[in-house]
């Protein structure tokens, strides 16, 4: 289930951001302070574009989905992102929680095009982004000030458009 953030949602969100598996193609797998963490919640999470991710059975916080316009970007043009707890991995719940946020980026905002990036080495997250139905679009490098092990092979990023998006839906729910 995706949900508005609350401030309760901060502990999750420090545990989370504390597990090096978690971080491990974002930061190398460092840790993130309390004090940064609340930065980021106040700064962020408690803004639009972002939802704390509960699973249903438990009610418990497994991570977070974030779809936003980027300001490199042109305002109908939404960055994907998701992070969730490493217990949940293999669930179906990144694909799923992507799959909803994309809808509602197409249905709801306006948006004409979706599209995500992760390390070039980041295979799972890859494989989400490819069953979300997002297709690969390039292969890019970043100079990086402090590079993690993988930068060297560089970033992809996936992506989406409304027009095929609508063509998909229209085959599958004929």
């Amino acid at each position: 289930m995706l949900r508005r953030f609350t401030h309760a949602d901060v502990e999750g969100l420090f545990s989370l951001h504390n597990d090096p598996e978690v971080m491990r193609f974002l930061n190398g797998g460092r840790g993130t302070s309390r004090r940064e963490i609340e930065r980021e919640y106040r700064e962020g999470f408690a803004k639009d574009g972002y939802w704390a991710a509960i699973e249903r059975a438990t009610d418990d916080f497994i991570g977070w989905f974030g779809l936003h316009p980027r300001e490199d970007r042109g305002s109908h043009e939404f960055e994907l992102g998701y992070r969730i707890r490493r217990s949940t991995w293999g669930k179906g719940y990144a694909t799923e929680g992507s799959r909803a946020l994309i809808r509602k980026g197409f249905t709801e905002l306006g948006v004409r095009r979706v599209f995500a990036e992760t390390m070039a080495v980041n295979l799972a997250s890859r494989r989400v982004m490819e069953k979300s139905g997002l297709e690969y679009i390039r292969t890019f490098h970043v100079d990086w000030s402090d590079p993690i092990a993988g930068a060297e092979q560089g970033e992809v990023e996936y992506a989406l458009s409304r027009a095929a998006w609508e063509r998909h839906e229209a085959e599958v729910r004929p």
